[in-house]
């Protein structure tokens, strides 16, 4: 087996999973944010709490960051190099910090209670949903600067 060849078969269906969740993070969390800020508290499919516009916004930032991180990590999976590795690992764990804070709020707003809408309720459950993604994704691409028997080797 050619070095680095199984986490790199691994990469590619991590990477289609997470541009779909964060599409849907940031549609979700742009549209309630919306609503929002036209001041639809009451709004049937969004409802929340203190909490909720603080995730929303860490929502927003955690999905474009994330989405600039799929495609940082689609670069790293076609030219497969130790210096696109760098620049994938380190996008994906600031996507990740955000996310984690997201899901910190997420958690927050969840034990606060009160009425949440069922688009509030779907984005909660993507955030947790694109956190675990993330981290998977996150010691993927750690593993092949570890090892490089998981990732590219330094003579590129």
């Amino acid at each position: 087996m050619a070095a680095g060849r199984g986490v790199k078969s691994l990469l590619g269906p991590i990477l289609a999973a997470n541009s779909v969740v964060y599409l849907i993070i940031l549609g979700l969390a742009g549209w309630s944010l919306d609503k929002y800020i036209n001041g639809e508290h009451s709004h049937p499919h969004l409802g929340g709490n203190s909490s909720t516009s603080f995730m929303l916004i860490f929502a927003l930032l955690g999905g474009a960051i994330g989405a600039s991180s799929v495609l940082y990590g689609l670069v790293h999976l076609r030219a497969w190099r130790s210096d696109t590795l760098a620049a994938a690992a380190s996008l994906a764990v600031g996507s990740c910090a955000l996310i984690a804070l997201a899901f910190g709020l997420v958690c927050k707003e969840m034990s606060l209670g009160g009425h949440r809408g069922n688009r509030l309720q779907t984005l909660e459950a993507f955030i947790i949903i694109s956190l675990l993604n993330q981290l998977l994704y996150v010691g993927l691409l750690h593993a092949g600067i570890f090892n490089s028997r998981y990732g590219p080797s330094n003579q590129s």
